[in-house]
């Protein structure tokens, strides 16, 4: 039963589900059905979908997330940068409008779920991990730099288009003289209106006297008041003839099923990107999930996670969506409503089949360009260019692998920007590791605590050089630490030993293994011993299993300190060392 529940989050939260939690998830889930339906129809206009493909997104995966996810307060659905990357994706097999789009839209779906699915059973979430925080920080900054400019000409009533920043800056520019002064000022009335809501609707209301609650669902319902008001002008002054693109007919009807292209050259095109949209996509997730559980000090399982929007991308990828992630915007909105367990989730997609089955023949004249407008401000909270200040004061390697990113996703597209980011993350890791911190240390006088000969006034020996590896050693940094040793003993006759206080090594594979015994060898050629101190017990047990402590000339001491008691010289003989500027 165990076993079950794990696999099966339901079965834990919904055994101690009450009418208290059921009052809070009801409450949440209308506030978060509000706001997502102009949000589910504008990400679908991004995604280059149907309207109606971000609601039917909206329900099913929701559904399916409730059952296997082990968040709480996490919303699954269509976001930003996932349907900037679907169409980014599906718009190089596919053109928009047509029924081989929607079949790639839906193909794409199945095969991140797929991919999240897999990775979620083999328990290889880990995998994400090599997606650097700064990295996907300029990602989502230049992504959201992207997304605006592709609403502009739908604000604009233009037709414009292209992958890069440069491409859709040009084509703007060129069909500027095409601009439809109504579009335009029904667009900027929205954006504005909406920008003005987020900052300034409650503090209004509240000094009218609203209740702190009524003042916060007042302002989540900003986007369907934009949406009511520009739709009703445009249909009451009929300004659909004079050239304001609207969202036309929407189907009436629940999510239908559907079934995406098993064709081999289609899979084959959309393999990468959905991959790479299943890694963005459950960086994002897995770190809202995180963050809003630590505030209620609840657990997220990521493998869990894992299957739970797989599971949640192929009911997309079966229901007429497109691939989904958890939405930061939209849980936290769900987290501050009061929502206690996943059925907000599923009270939510309730209410999202009811608008698609009664509401979606009162948006026949909504104008895209509102839904444009709903677009740019949810993303312009996205594009946060301090990151680059901060990483140019921590760490100059950061700074780069951020600037890099968001210069080649503005400039090459989005798929060659994530491509990029993730290469990028990998290289400093292995740059990290490659040349791992190796501190020489000294006895900190009166104690049995060894520090850093350069930060600290320590006694050394001449006779003895101890070094303290900070890092794992593996084929990457094997010889840097070999060649590390050879150098410092060079051209000192005096040294006798040399110790590798191991504290900080939690693994040792062949390539490191045969690396210490090439040094031993070198070592003992010259008369020089080589012994380890505070070597962990699982390292010790794999080095039992070899020949290299048959070998070793020196010995494995317990700690440091024991090896300073046993190998160092007289007092007389031993040096103290002041400290220096930091290496």
């Amino acid at each position: 039963m165990t076993s079950l529940r794990r696999y099966l989050p339901i079965l834990d939260w919904g055994s101690r589900y009450d009418r208290n939690a059921f009052s809070n998830d009801m409450i949440a889930a209308v506030i978060v059905t509000i706001m997502l339906i102009p949000q589910s129809l504008a990400y679908a206009l991004l995604a280059g979908l149907p309207p109606e493909a971000g609601i039917y997104a909206s329900i099913a995966p929701i559904i399916l997330y409730a059952i296997f996810g082990t968040s709480r307060a996490l919303a699954v659905g269509p976001v930003a940068v996932v349907s900037l990357l679907t169409a980014a994706a599906i718009g190089e097999v596919a053109e928009a409008g047509t029924a081989g789009y929607v079949a790639a839209a839906l193909t794409l779906a199945f095969l991140s779920g797929g991919f999240l699915l897999l990775l979620g059973v083999f328990r290889l979430g880990f995998l994400a991990n090599f997606l650097s925080h700064p990295v996907i920080a300029g990602f989502i900054t230049a992504s959201g730099i992207l997304i605006a400019a592709s609403q502009l000409k739908h604000i604009l009533g233009i037709q414009a288009g292209g992958h890069t920043l440069i491409e859709l800056v040009v084509s703007l520019v060129g069909h500027l003289p095409d601009t439809n002064l109504i579009t335009l000022i029904i667009g900027v009335a929205a954006t504005g209106f909406l920008f003005w809501v987020r900052k300034g609707l409650k503090p209004l209301l509240r000094r009218l006297g609203l209740s702190p609650k009524a003042a916060d669902i007042a302002q989540k319902a900003g986007p369907v008041a934009a949406v009511v008001v520009t739709t009703v002008a445009v249909w009451a002054f009929g300004l659909e003839a004079r050239g304001v693109s609207i969202v036309g007919s929407v189907p009436q009807a629940l999510p239908p099923l559907t079934l995406p292209s098993f064709s081999p050259n289609l899979i084959g095109a959309l393999l990468m990107p959905a991959i790479l949209i299943s890694v963005i996509g459950f960086v994002e997730s897995i770190s809202v999930a995180q963050t809003l559980a630590a505030k209620k000090r609840q657990k997220i399982d990521p493998d869990q996670e894992l299957i739970g929007l797989g599971a949640a991308n192929l009911g997309a990828a079966f229901t007429g969506g497109y691939p989904v992630t958890g939405g930061f915007s939209r849980s936290v909105v769900n987290f501050d409503a009061g929502a206690e367990t996943p059925a907000a989730g599923a009270y939510t997609a309730v209410g999202l089949a009811i608008a698609a089955v009664a509401l979606t023949p009162l948006i026949y004249f909504l104008p895209k360009a509102t839904l444009a407008a709903t677009i740019i401000v949810a993303v312009l909270s996205l594009v946060d260019f301090s990151i680059l200040k901060k990483t140019w004061a921590y760490s100059r390697a950061d700074f780069i692998a951020v600037a890099a990113t968001i210069l080649l996703t503005l400039g090459f597209g989005v798929e060659a920007g994530v491509s990029a980011g993730v290469i990028i993350s990998i290289m400093l890791h292995l740059n990290k590791t490659a040349r791992p911190h190796v501190a020489e240390v000294g006895l900190v006088p009166g104690t049995h605590h060894f520090r850093n000969i350069n930060r600290h006034r320590v006694e050394t020996d001449p006779s003895m050089v101890t070094l303290r590896v900070d890092e794992s050693l593996y084929f990457v940094n094997a010889r840097f630490l070999e060649d590390l040793v050879l150098r410092r003993i060079a051209n000192c006759p005096g040294i006798r030993n040399v110790v590798l206080q191991c504290s900080a090594v939690n693994e040792i594979d062949f390539s490191a293994l045969e690396s210490l015994e090439a040094l031993n060898e070198r070592l003992t050629e010259l008369g020089i011993g080589l012994h380890l101190s505070e070597v962990k017990g699982p390292v010790t047990d794999r080095l039992r299993k070899t020949h290299f402590l048959d070998h070793l000339n020196g010995e494995i001491f317990l700690s440091q300190y024991h090896a300073w008691a046993a190998l160092a010289q007289s007092p007389e003989a031993r040096q103290t060392s002041c400290p220096r500027a930091a290496e």
